[in-house]
């Protein structure tokens, strides 16, 4: 915090905040992201978001007003220098701007796109108590990312001199290559391995193009790559190389980030239907294998009336994406009310701009198939919200007698994941929670084998891109405290 008050005393900042008065600041109304038009986009695989010009990005950046004690940064998981980058921006610094965000964060431009800032960072802002709205920190954090990349000035954290001690990193998702950057700044030699062909983990299989465009996640790979990470693909660590196999290749060391990408499903009768599908195979089939791209060979269900169960981001993507494979009638079931959902506000909306039908308060209870074994209709159970469960929302009760049935030919289900199973079974000594999940020590994401730390989906069961990414952070500071110790 020395270092932070230091960086805010320095004349620059000092001058900016002199600038203007604090009231001008505030006055200024919250910049307004431009969006392809809902018609367009709705058939259509290009970015939704166009990004803010320097001139509304400046604007933007003159509201903060440079708190001497910044709440913003206290819901950063990975710990931004939130203040400093944005002045950067004010100034019209920009490429300055973009080097704070990557002196704490690997993956600037992904976190700007998909990252909640409305439920961290700008959920602390200081605006808020004066009933005026955030600073978009996260539109801001987008744009000094972009920005860099389209001037060509990509720039690249310096390593420490090589310590010539190897560490692995299994997967290569939001968790692994924030542990790998910070482990390569440290000095170490390290090397990713990620089972599928493409590098990126769920940043390329889980989230669609409209939202992250898989050529901006390979700008922020090839960062990691110019400081010296070696990435392997193809490689499914307690398979092709096992735990006994890394420690014989030299690596004293091993994160374990290999997420959750085991579906969950209901257990309802027509369940196991053709055309009943869960989101992790249909968006991998799309996003990963390109199913929506005539010039390839991998089949995709594409149905005119589509049924996506669930109301996190993955649901939202999921249906959003069937609406753009041609769906007539692409439709969100969920079973508690919109003010229950979990998706962002800024995804909600978007699809229901691109003509999602929403039947919150409905939950699938069977469904039907044809002669031929396809999913023809589905019978809903209509809900009721009770009393607050565990998690904090209202619980859905069943409408005694209360049900319909609705035509569909795709159902895609999208009711959460459990950890990957491989790496907890294939690595002897450790402790799995009754969930699947690698149980750690919380402070230090260390499990019980003292060489191995683990962070992201396969510790918490399914997270945010910036909770993963965090907990790569962290596991990198415990883990260089431990090696070179």
């Amino acid at each position: 915090m020395e270092g932070m008050k230091k960086m805010r005393d320095e004349l620059w900042r000092k001058e900016l905040r002199e600038s203007m008065k604090n009231k001008e600041r505030v006055a200024i109304p919250r910049v307004k992201m431009p969006e392809l038009e809902a018609a367009y986009r709705s058939r259509s695989y290009d970015e939704v978001n166009m990004g803010l010009s320097v001139e509304q990005a400046v604007l933007e950046a003159k509201r903060c007003l440079d708190c001497p004690e910044p709440a913003c940064m206290s819901g950063c998981p990975v710990g931004v220098n939130i203040p400093q980058f944005i002045k950067y921006i004010e100034k019209n610094e920009i490429l300055k701007a973009a080097a704070t965000l990557k002196e704490t964060s690997a993956l600037p431009a992904v976190c700007g796109r998909v990252c909640p800032q409305e439920k961290q960072c700008e959920s602390r802002c200081i605006h808020l108590k004066m009933k005026s709205e955030a600073v978009a920190v996260g539109y801001l954090e987008r744009f000094a990312a972009d920005y860099e990349r389209e001037k060509g000035a990509v720039s690249t954290p310096q390593p420490a001199a090589s310590n010539g001690i190897k560490i692995a990193v299994i997967g290569s998702g939001p968790a692994g290559l924030s542990f790998a950057g910070d482990m390569a700044k440290y000095g170490y030699d390290v090397t990713v391995f990620e089972a599928l062909h493409e590098i990126g983990g769920v940043l390329k299989y889980g989230i669609p193009e409209f939202r992250l465009p898989n050529h901006i996640v390979d700008v922020e790979i090839d960062v990691l790559r110019k400081m010296g990470v070696q990435f392997i693909a193809n490689c499914i660590v307690g398979k092709t190389v096992s735990y006994e196999d890394l420690h014989e290749q030299g690596f004293k060391g091993i994160f374990a980030a290999s997420g959750a990408g085991l579906p969950n499903f209901m257990n309802i009768r027509g369940e196991n239907l053709s055309g009943v599908l869960s989101s992790n195979e249909y968006l991998t089939r799309i996003n990963l294998m390109g199913a929506n791209r005539e010039e390839t060979d991998t089949p995709v269900f594409f149905g005119k009336n589509v049924a996506v169960i669930g109301g996190g981001n993955t649901a939202m993507d999921s249906v959003r994406t069937a609406r753009r494979l041609g769906a007539e009638k692409a439709m969100i079931i969920y079973r508690r009310s919109e003010e229950e959902m979990p998706a962002r506000l800024e995804e909600v909306k978007h699809a229901k701009e691109e003509g999602i039908i929403f039947l919150t308060l409905h939950n699938p209870v069977e469904y039907i198939g044809d002669e031929k074994g396809f999913v023809k209709q589905m019978v809903l159970q209509k809900m009721q919200l009770g009393e607050p469960d565990a998690s904090g929302r209202r619980r859905p009760v069943e409408i005694p007698g209360a049900v319909k049935t609705v035509d569909v030919d795709l159902v895609v289900v999208a009711i959460g994941v459990s950890p990957n199973p491989l790496i907890p079974s294939a690595f002897s000594g450790l402790n799995i929670s009754k969930w699947g999940t690698i149980i750690v020590d919380q402070e230090r994401l260390q499990t019980d084998l003292p060489d191995v730390y683990a962070g992201g989906d396969i510790v918490r069961g399914g997270a945010t891109v910036i909770l993963a990414m965090g907990d790569g952070r962290r596991a990198a500071r415990c883990a260089n405290m431990q090696w070179m110790g």
